[in-house]
């Protein structure tokens, strides 16, 4: 069974990056975006919390020192924000933080410290392996593998990740701009085309169920399952 990780912000579009990003390490995210939505879920069930420190009426601070004191759970606890003071540092760590981390940040050292965090914390009995199936296509997360019919598939990095956006999210229209946002994230690339390019070498290498890559003009690119 995968670690269960709840991340707790206000920003959505920072939100939707690491649920993305994190899943694509196997782990299992779900989303609240603020304290109060985050206190409507079983935080119990979580194996480790990302948290936020400036949201609405009740703060990321706030919020972890109910989970310590009131709800009496240690589940760990890492926290985003915006302040990277040395006072508001001692503050999360004296609220029972596991680690913090500050805006802005990147999403390859979020992970690593979401990983260090867990392995401090001694969770071993979780593994990290996921696939994700539509139809007779399967994405496997933890080997980096697709196979079509039973048989594998080699695809590029990039092809790799495009695949696993839409499958993740099928049916869910991604546009250009969010595509190569997600999966070229801070590299230079020349222009959109470049989405077109990688979409029409996918749609060759999955055959018959390449079909199932739609675009709809004016907004993007989804699965669909036909």
């Amino acid at each position: 069974m995968a670690i269960r990780i709840l991340v707790i912000d206000d920003e959505e579009d920072l939100c939707e990056i690491l649920q993305f990003n994190l899943e694509g390490e196997g782990f299992e995210v779900e989303v609240a975006y603020s304290a109060e939505e985050a206190l409507k879920k079983n935080i119990k069930s979580y194996q480790l919390i990302l948290l936020d420190v400036m949201m609405g009426k009740i703060s990321g601070f706030k919020l972890a020192k109910m989970i310590r004191q009131e709800m009496r759970l240690t589940v760990p606890i890492l926290f985003i924000t915006a302040k990277d003071g040395e006072e508001n540092t001692l503050t999360g760590f004296s609220l029972g933080a596991d680690d913090y981390i500050a805006k802005p940040f990147s999403v390859k050292e979020l992970i690593a410290r979401v990983k260090a965090v867990i392995q401090r914390a001694g969770i071993r009995s979780v593994h990290f392996e996921k696939k994700i199936r539509l139809k007779e296509l399967e994405l496997d997360l933890e080997r980096k593998r697709l196979t079509v019919d039973n048989k594998r598939v080699d695809l590029t990095k990039k092809e790799f990740e495009i695949l696993h956006l839409l499958m993740d999210k099928n049916e869910r229209i991604y546009s250009r701009e969010e595509i190569l946002d997600r999966v070229w994230k801070y590299e230079v690339v020349v222009n959109l085309r470049t989405v077109d390019v990688h979409i029409t070498r996918l749609r060759k290498k999955l055959g018959e169920y390449g079909k199932m890559i739609c675009s709809r003009p004016g907004y993007g690119y989804y699965m669909e399952i036909q």
